[in-house]
């Protein structure tokens, strides 16, 4: 088929990839555009416009893909298939009309669950045992489409936001090229979401990895996971931003109130939440190293009833 491949970060490489690799003809590559970094302010290329040009696609960056000129623009390429993943803009109607086979999107969660901007995250932060991909046929809504295939994806004990965006990104890549092959041949079958059953996950911002003591060690140490790597979930120390990266779960009665350390070990820093303690593994103070608590306890000293405080 002929294809435009519409994304932008690392997530909407592989499907590229994986698209090129099972031949298909990728007449032009959408990104959104580059962005200016460090002190410099040297313009650097979106992931997926790095592999586009790699492979020696032609690459097209508007500010917005909705303008007229736009639309034009990309009519002229005549796609059979406009195959969309993490672009970061609205797709307008007319896009989503111009291509024989419409617009398909691959989506991180097993919708209608989690439509929105962090599948990802959300589902590892809300502690799910099972989340997955999906592709839908795209409408006007914000992933309201028809579902076209689905696969499941089981979620590790150990998972992070980052170790599940490789999975699901895997996955979404081949069920993508799955999905292309079975619109093709007239196989597909397009399901209706139901509506009654979507939930909605909000961008991600760095403030939501601020840790409350008071709630249960099960759900902080689902937090810690799921905003790692970015933005990492913190706490404050000294008055000084101490980022957790691992902790496991305790039971135990509550001896303290929520933020306290109440033992400090070799294997760990033991804080009493609203529910359970949360023993710290490996951590991370302003202005030093990823470590674990054990090389950190050796470096700083930590006391029994010591307070966490909110940063």
């Amino acid at each position: 088929m002929r294809v435009i491949f519409m994304g932008t970060p690392d997530f909407a490489v592989m499907t590229l990839e994986e698209i090129i690799k099972a031949g298909h003809e990728v007449v032009l590559v959408v990104s959104q555009p580059d962005k200016a970094v460090g002190r410099s302010k040297a313009l650097r290329y979106t992931p997926v416009k790095a592999c586009a040009l790699a492979h020696g696609l032609e690459v097209y960056q508007p500010k917005r893909v909705r303008e007229e000129e736009s639309i034009r623009h990309l009519r002229e390429f005549q796609p059979d298939i406009i195959i969309v993943e993490a672009f970061g803009q609205i797709i307008p109607k007319e896009l989503l009309e111009m291509p024989r086979y419409g617009c398909v999107n691959v989506h991180a969660s097993l919708l209608p669950k989690y439509r929105g901007a962090s599948p990802i995250q959300w589902a590892v932060i809300n502690g799910d045992a099972v989340t997955g991909v999906t592709t839908m046929r795209m409408d006007e809504g914000v992933d309201t489409g028809d579902m076209i295939m689905k696969e499941e994806i089981i979620v590790r004990e150990d998972e992070t936001g980052g170790s599940l965006f490789e999975r699901l990104g895997r996955a979404g890549a081949r069920l993508c090229v799955k999905t292309m092959a079975a619109i093709e041949d007239g196989t597909a079958v397009y399901t209706p979401q139901d509506d009654a059953k979507a939930t909605h996950t909000a961008k991600i911002h760095k403030e939501l990895g601020c840790i409350d003591w008071s709630r249960d060690a099960k759900s902080i140490e689902c937090l810690i996971r799921g905003l790692d790597p970015w933005p990492s979930a913190y706490t404050c120390l000294d008055g000084k931003t101490l980022k957790i990266w691992k902790a496991g779960v305790r039971s135990g009665e509550k001896k303290a109130a929520p933020g306290c350390i109440t033992a400090v070990e070799k294997d760990g820093i033991f804080v009493q939440t609203g529910d359970g303690i949360l023993v710290l593994k490996e951590v991370q103070l302003e202005g030093k190293k990823r470590m674990s608590a054990e090389a950190f306890l050796n470096g700083y000293t930590v006391e029994p009833g010591t307070y966490f405080k909110r940063g």
